[in-house]
């Protein structure tokens, strides 16, 4: 489908926002998080629907059934009111969905669909199976549930994919979080999270490359391979991200990490991309960022693309949001990040939403 990738149109302001649960249902029981999400599009100027899995939980912890989960998508991509899809956390569960999608309504009806984290899932069987550009970026809780408000570079960069027309230069932001505040408490509510200085992007090996970029959470990507939502990394620029353990308050065990991009490498997927960036790793302290980057080095040195560390991707904040599968452009002698394909056409362009998409060549 990347030949013939369709772009949604771009969002405005009246534009209607669907949340809704395809993975967790963390939504239940913070629902503080999903009012807070809800305030925080609509002051952007957007208007929200709630769809029923915001509210519902099961003993094993997604939303709703997968049939459940899986028709709530399906219906927000049929609904002509509703403009974007956003998911309201990420989770486990996501992967019981992917049989159950209907790929050739979402072909049809093409709208952003928005999320990270096991979201990835998501992402590449869109991808795969419809050929519609979906966006790898914040989810309803995490990012737009935010006390006192979102972080002004998570809206900046969201508006920069979703709402405007143009290439534009990821950089680095001026600072990040990744501390966690005791939400069932409500903890979050009392105070804004402590800041960290940012170092900045980091080239682990410096070079230039130009090419569709596609990836997402690690331990998720590793999840589709050999099955019919696995993409073609060939030419690609693959970026990866690293989720918390079963700690929450901290990251996925380095251990784990170093596995996994062993079976990336394994699996051949080093020898086709022509880039790799690689997400701030959550929950980490200094020490283990070095040995992150020590990792990421060990598992690319036999190879000649050029790979940026320490981007705003992923489970710590603030993060951009991605368009996936657009042409980016990475040049470590520029210490240049861009994005070069964008979302669509300006909403006025368009006169109907079943016009109001264009396809990269």
């Amino acid at each position: 489908m990347e030949s013939n990738l369709i772009l949604p149109g771009l969002l405005k302001k009246g534009d209607t926002i669907a949340i809704l649960a395809p993975s967790s249902g963390l939504g239940a029981i913070f629902p503080h998080r999903i009012e807070n999400a809800a305030a925080a599009l609509k002051e952007i100027g957007f208007n929200v629907k709630r769809y029923p899995s915001c509210s519902s939980i099961l003993p094993d912890g997604s939303s709703m059934s997968a049939a459940e989960r899986a028709n709530e998508i399906n219906q927000a991509f049929a609904d002509k009111k509703v403009d974007a899809i956003i998911a309201a956390i990420g989770g486990l569960q996501a992967n019981a969905i992917l049989d159950l999608l209907d790929y050739k309504l979402i072909r049809a009806n093409p709208k952003p669909f928005i999320g990270y984290s096991d979201i990835t899932l998501i992402h590449h069987a869109i991808h795969c199976k419809s050929g519609v550009m979906t966006f790898y970026g914040p989810c309803a809780m995490t990012q737009f549930g935010e006390y006192p408000k979102p972080l002004g570079y998570t809206i900046e960069y969201f508006k920069k994919a979703l709402m405007a027309d143009a290439p534009f230069e990821v950089n680095a932001s001026g600072s990040w979080t990744d501390e966690l505040l005791n939400w069932a408490e409500k903890k979050d509510l009392e105070r804004p999270r402590k800041m960290k200085k940012n170092v900045g992007h980091v080239w682990v090996r410096e070079g230039s490359s130009t090419a569709p970029m596609v990836g997402g959470c690690l331990y998720s990507i590793l999840q589709l391979r050999k099955t019919d939502f696995e993409i073609d990394y060939e030419n690609k620029i693959l970026f990866i991200e690293t989720p918390e353990g079963q700690d929450f308050t901290k990251g996925e065990p380095l251990a784990y990490v170093d596995s996994q991009m062993q079976d990336l490498k394994n699996s051949h997927v080093f020898n086709k991309i022509k880039g790799l960036v690689v997400g701030r790793g959550f929950g980490y302290s200094e020490e283990e960022i070095k040995t992150f980057e020590g990792i990421v080095r060990k598992h690319t040195k036999d190879f000649n693309f050029p790979v940026l560390f320490n981007a705003n991707i992923g489970h710590a904040d603030p993060i951009i949001t991605l368009p996936f599968g657009a042409k980016v452009t990475l040049d470590s002698e520029k210490n240049l990040f861009q994005i070069s394909t964008r979302a669509g056409r300006a909403a006025a362009s368009a006169p109907a939403r079943s016009t109001q998409q264009r396809r990269i060549k």
